[in-house]
């Protein structure tokens, strides 16, 4: 009998131990074509990425080549795409673009900031620069209501000049009839 125990013992062993195994080589083949799947999807993302770059490279043409862009173009579209509506597409050239005007206007809030005498810059210095751009709805309204005011004084004026030619018209008088003194 304990000869029975040994065998079995040792047939439960060597199932155990090829049961271990063969998880083990499952587990290594499954992680390994898990990589392999990952890998490739991986590559496969890059290459689309790549196809993607390409096809927005050859929108912009030669001329935008070295181009240096004054911020990641990635954010300046995300931003126009967050206030855009939702079914609009946005062109290459638009783009780079709006990344140019708004290194622009970066551009001339810095030169109006350093018009200022101090070495550090203030919050209300800010406000001040961008004030142009913060507020151009209002200033715009403000220029047509000065406009619109403008046209109306000039009207008041020519309707003066009018009632002036008309009520002292003078009479054509010969010059010699001009000596009344």
């Amino acid at each position: 009998m304990d000869e029975d125990n040994t065998e079995n013992s040792t047939e439960e062993l060597n199932t155990d131990s090829n049961q271990d195994s063969t998880e083990e080589l499952n587990t290594d083949s499954n992680q390994d074509s898990t990589e392999e799947l990952n890998t490739d999807s991986t590559e496969e993302n890059e290459e689309e990425l790549d196809a993607d770059l390409e096809e927005e490279f050859d929108e912009e043409g030669e001329e935008d080549e070295g181009e240096d862009l004054p911020f990641a173009k990635a954010e300046v579209v995300r931003l126009m795409k967050r206030n855009l509506d939702k079914d609009k597409m946005i062109r290459e050239r638009v783009k780079v673009e709006m990344n140019k005007f708004l290194g622009e206007v970066l551009e001339r809030v810095c030169e109006q900031l350093n018009d200022y005498p101090y070495t550090t810059i203030e919050y209300e210095m800010l406000k001040e620069s961008i004030y142009p751009y913060t507020n151009i709805k209002r200033i715009n309204e403000e220029k047509f209501r000065i406009l619109k005011h403008l046209e109306a004084i000039k009207a008041d004026c020519d309707a003066l000049t009018m009632d002036v030619k008309k009520s002292l018209k003078l009479k054509d008088v010969d010059d010699e009839s001009d000596e009344i003194f």
